[in-house]
């Protein structure tokens, strides 16, 4: 009953939620660690657990040293499963409703500076094809905020460069983004002199290739994000999504609203877009503090 329980709620997630593989995966673990832990301390099944259960579990994952925020994250994964067998007729009540999370130290995401971000681009030197390539993804990661799984999902055809635009479909939405001057410039050098040669197959629609032709992977653009960085001698940890986190907090720094931000980011819930405005507003406060004479 319990895997069952667990391969629907699986099936609604990705089906019905549209939740990325990594949220989908966060959540099946937690739920089915937590079925485990009742089979094994308490003799019951997830549908019989209670609020106390559910609480003692807690207890016992801090006192194995897991951290706040993975309790935290549990609490949202199992209120989110109990929320699904309700709503299914399979359950009438959330024994984890009414439970308080654990106070996690808020975490910020790295952003680079707008210097930063310039030397950053400039590192890919276009003497040759994979220059051009690198110079044109870049550009294109920073001028859209993009995810990464995003960029190298990009087909050819999603590109409208006379417009002046790019087409993301992800997680069942799709959203239109502009480019500024630079990023097209790039990405029209790259199109029309650079992919052709690398193509193996001119049937590939994929907008980015690696040497041999094929379809970019995640593990191949991370290691080019990190030759990238050593090269430029950016002593902060730049992952492909720091360009994402700079992206959105440059632009609120230069008077963008959440709202269009969020709406270029693809965020469903504007919740997960005001860390953006946490960011700005603790860099102001350092500033203050580093600026005022009597601070």
């Amino acid at each position: 009953m319990a895997k069952d329980d667990i391969a629907d709620y699986g099936a609604y997630l990705a089906g019905e939620r549209h939740a990325s593989q990594n949220t989908i995966s966060s959540y099946l673990r937690d739920v089915t660690q937590f079925s485990e832990y009742l089979s094994e301390h308490e003799d019951c099944t997830l549908r019989q657990a209670t609020a106390t259960r559910i609480q003692e579990y807690m207890s016992w994952m801090r006192g194995r040293g897991k951290s706040a925020a993975s309790v935290t994250r549990f609490l949202a994964s199992i209120k989110s499963f109990y929320g699904f067998l309700i709503a299914r007729g399979a359950m009438k009540a959330n024994p984890a409703k009414g439970i308080a999370a654990d106070r996690a130290e808020r975490k910020y995401p790295e952003v680079l500076t707008s210097k930063e971000v310039e030397l950053f681009l400039e590192q890919p030197r276009c003497v040759d094809a994979k220059g051009y390539r690198d110079h044109a993804m870049l550009e294109l990661l920073y001028a859209t905020g993009i995810r990464v799984s995003e960029l190298i999902s990009l087909d050819l055809g999603d590109l409208n460069l006379s417009a002046g635009f790019v087409r993301c479909a992800s997680r069942g939405r799709e959203r239109i983004i502009p480019l500024y001057h630079t990023a097209v410039k790039a990405l029209q050098d790259y199109v029309r002199d650079i992919r052709p040669e690398l193509i193996a197959d001119s049937t590939e629609t994929a907008l980015f290739v690696n040497m041999n032709g094929e379809r970019m992977s995640r593990q191949g653009f991370w290691k080019i994000i990190k030759y990238y960085q050593e090269k430029a001698g950016i002593q902060k940890d730049i992952t492909p999504h720091t360009l994402r986190h700079s992206f959105a907090v440059h632009l609120l720094e230069n008077g963008a609203d959440l709202r269009s931000i969020q709406e270029m980011l693809g965020h469903a819930d504007i919740s997960s877009t005001q860390i953006y405005a946490h960011v700005v507003n603790r860099q102001l406060q350092d500033v203050y503090r580093k600026a005022h004479p009597r601070a």
